[in-house]
């Protein structure tokens, strides 16, 4: 039987190993449907295998081990994340909470140990959105929230998400008949690198997730008059540039009065834009974050007035759209609480933390509880090849997974 040390060292090289598996040479890009996704796949089947797993690809290609309970009829319990990436990403992001929790069941293997509830990992396909812009793409099938509109999305050549569905060996007509009974679900547990800089600047190796916040994307469109630089007076310009930098600006104005909230104008382009012209036309994109939904619905309607009064003063047009809503995810009280308990084994303190990205368990909260365990990462980095995690950090959530499983398996004896 392999120590848990041992267990982190060889979640460390199966991280290493998933991160040369690329569609992309020189660095980590592994979108839906991509020959690099199905090796992924092929590759974690194996360790699943050899942890007493059987294994099944679902119909959108959502990897899924399965380790049996003491008992043929008892009910599932789902760990897992999501084996896709961002492009350029870093390694640890999603990946990293299937391999813990497959050390979770390789430690119960190698013991001969069964549970009074089965133990599901899966490995989503899709939650990046990368490919199709489209979060969440696996993880809505198993909690039957799919969208069959997003079949008619397309990719960057024009291939449509049921075209790669094919091609990947799904099947989209069978897509609602992948959908987990929630009667047969008790819950969902899903480890993930924090992607922030809480943990770090507690000194603590963990923290456990309070919440996963709402989120509200908006595009805004500033039109105003293109005009010479050299010959138009200041006080006769209508200047989209500086419409849009000044409502930037209030953005983050607005956020400080919301405390929690965070607020980001991500892009600004000014299209036929040069040096010699005033700026006619402006877009622009805002993406607003809250654990609250009525703080971020408050917070979204105060920039949007702000936006409005600047155009208006300005005295330019404003195209205000909301291209996304979110709402805010409760984690399950019961999960949560026994996951804090045990990370009180393995931490000096239990820090309880929103998560401002969005996760997986996000999906899977339609269906059933959810609980979430964050593992410090390296100055908060992630999306970006720089992303860390210590392996020491590893080794405690394993056994806090571990501890927590079994916990869990004694109220259900």
């Amino acid at each position: 039987m392999r120590t848990d040390a041992e267990l982190a060292a060889q979640v460390m090289q199966r991280i290493d190993a998933l991160a040369k598996i690329s569609e992309e040479p020189g660095r980590l890009t592994r979108t839906y449907g991509s020959p690099a996704m199905r090796r992924a796949n092929e590759l974690v089947a194996g360790w699943m295998r050899e942890s007493g797993m059987t294994v099944e690809v679902d119909p959108i290609g959502n990897l899924i081990g399965r380790y049996r309970a003491s008992e043929p009829e008892a009910k599932t319990f789902l760990l897992g994340s999501h084996l896709d990436t961002v492009r350029n990403a870093g390694k640890f992001d999603g990946a990293l909470g299937v391999v813990i929790a497959l050390a979770c069941i390789q430690r119960l293997h190698e013991t001969d140990r069964r549970l009074p509830f089965a133990l599901d990992i899966a490995g989503f396909a899709d939650e990046e959105g990368t490919r199709f812009h489209s979060t969440y793409l696996g993880s809505r099938v198993l909690a039957g929230t799919f969208d069959h509109g997003d079949l008619k999305r397309t990719d960057a050549q024009g291939l449509t998400l049921r075209e790669a569905i094919l091609r990947f060996g799904g099947d989209p007509e069978a897509l609602h008949g992948a959908r987990l009974a929630p009667q047969q679900v008790l819950g969902y547990a899903e480890v993930h690198i924090e992607q922030g800089p809480v943990l770090q600047e507690t000194g603590l190796p963990a923290g456990v997730v309070s919440a996963i916040a709402g989120q509200t994307r908006i595009a805004a469109k500033f039109i105003g008059r293109a005009a010479h630089a050299g010959t138009t007076p200041l006080a006769l310009r209508q200047d989209a540039l500086l419409a849009a930098g000044r409502v930037a600006r209030d953005v983050e104005l607005v956020a400080a009065r919301f405390p929690g909230l965070l607020a980001t104008a991500g892009q600004m382009e000014v299209p036929m834009g040069a040096s010699n012209v005033v700026p006619g036309c402006v877009r622009m994109t805002l993406d607003v974050r809250h654990a609250e939904d009525g703080a971020r619905e408050a917070a979204c309607e105060l920039i949007e007035t702000t936006a409005r009064f600047v155009a208006c003063h300005r005295r330019v047009e404003l195209d205000w759209h909301i291209v996304q809503t979110e709402p805010a995810v409760r984690v399950g009280a019961e999960l949560t609480g026994l996951l804090k308990e045990a990370l009180a084994l393995h931490a000096t303190q239990v820090l309880e933390l929103p998560s401002g990205a969005g996760h997986d368990a996000a999906a899977l909260a339609a269906i059933t509880p959810v609980a979430m365990l964050f593992v410090r990462c390296k100055d908060g980095i992630s999306h970006h090849p720089d992303e860390s995690v210590a392996e020491a950090d590893v080794l405690v959530a394993i056994r806090v997974l571990a501890r927590f499983l079994e916990l869990l398996a004694k109220k259900h004896v």
